[in-house]
């Protein structure tokens, strides 16, 4: 029996619809909780359903630990946070083998304990107040989705999605992640102050009354086909070439380099991040009920996928020009 091949493309039409519609349902279910910060909001719904990780990065007090608490609940998905501290082990991570003994036959044997990374959301926070050596135990769950404790290997519970938060002002004590982490997060998600009435409402609120509990609108189940679909999004192949290009302008070795990628980058991007910002792109494209990837949509990510990526030197800081900045310069300027 022939499937009609315009069933596929019904199909792919609802999908997209029921994205949109699962946006608008999130934002106004978490917009309850969480108040002036519908951009990160968009930005973490972005990476789980392109099915990468965030960092998120802000001053202390801009809820972020709150965000991504709130839509675990919407979204009904497991959620475990670990409080990221200098005496934190790689075990206090993955979980440990604990020898118990049955009592009835006096045999002793090792059960392997899991950790708090076996969850659907795995809230990673103040992850640079750890050393590296803890911070590494998350890099084979992040990229594979699994764990290996004593030469046995565990899956992570899908979806799985790491989220972190770094706080930028804090140096004492703590370790700035090595840049193969970096590179695992697909997006970096940087929370600024809310803006004067957005500030007031925040005080009204959480100063009144316990707040409404947030209301489940999204199974685990429905996130995951939300992944597929993004994978099976249209992407001219001129869209493709113009992340490639992008992420190629970053480093100073290549011929299409600017002046500023010149002067003030040690290093660029490499390949992944091509692929996060397609990616990204996709999903984005997705949950605001578009049916294409377009320029525009990797211009908007641009910052949030390449900027934690590079990495300048010293003359850029001499000259106080970011990562962020230098990402800004290749951009279209409206």
């Amino acid at each position: 029996m022939e499937v009609d091949p315009r069933a596929e493309v019904l199909d792919e039409v609802e999908q997209v619809r029921l994205a949109r519609e699962a946006w608008d349902l999130i934002e106004g279910e978490v917009g309850r909780r969480i108040i002036g910060q519908s951009e990160a909001l968009e930005r973490l719904l972005v990476a789980l359903v392109a099915g990468g990780h965030g960092l998120l990065i802000g001053v202390p007090g801009l809820a972020k630990t709150s965000l991504v608490s709130a839509l675990a609940q919407c979204l009904d998905l497991t959620f475990n946070r670990i409080q990221f501290t200098p005496d934190l082990m790689p075990s206090d991570i993955t979980g440990t083998e604990v020898l118990e003994e049955d009592r009835t036959t006096g045999r002793r044997v090792f059960r392997f304990a899991r950790g708090p990374v076996f969850a659907n959301l795995l809230l990673a926070d103040e992850i640079n107040r750890t050393p590296p050596k803890t911070q590494s135990a998350l890099l084979e769950a992040m990229q594979e989705h699994r764990v290996s404790v004593a030469g046995t290997t565990y899956p992570l519970p899908e979806p799985f999605v790491v989220f972190a938060t770094q706080n930028p002002i804090e140096q004492e004590g703590t370790y700035p992640l090595p840049e193969a982490q970096l590179d695992r997060f697909m997006l970096a998600i940087r929370m600024d102050y809310p803006i004067v009435e957005d500030e007031v409402r925040v005080v009204r609120e959480t100063t009144g009354p316990a707040p409404v509990p947030i209301k489940q609108v999204l199974e685990p189940e429905r996130v995951m086909a939300l992944q597929a679909v993004v994978r099976r999004m249209p992407t001219p192949d001129y869209v493709i070439r113009e992340a490639v290009s992008l992420v190629r302008r970053t480093r100073p070795s290549d011929p299409s380099a600017t002046k500023a990628v010149r002067d003030y980058v040690s290093w660029g991007a490499g390949p992944r991040a091509a692929q996060h910002l397609v990616l990204a792109a996709k999903a984005l494209a997705l949950l605001r009920g578009q049916y294409m990837v377009e320029p525009t949509h990797l211009h908007e990510l641009a910052v949030a996928v390449l900027a934690h990526r590079v990495v300048v030197n010293f003359h850029a800081e001499a000259e106080r020009a970011t990562a962020v900045d230098v990402v800004k310069g290749l951009l279209p300027q409206e």
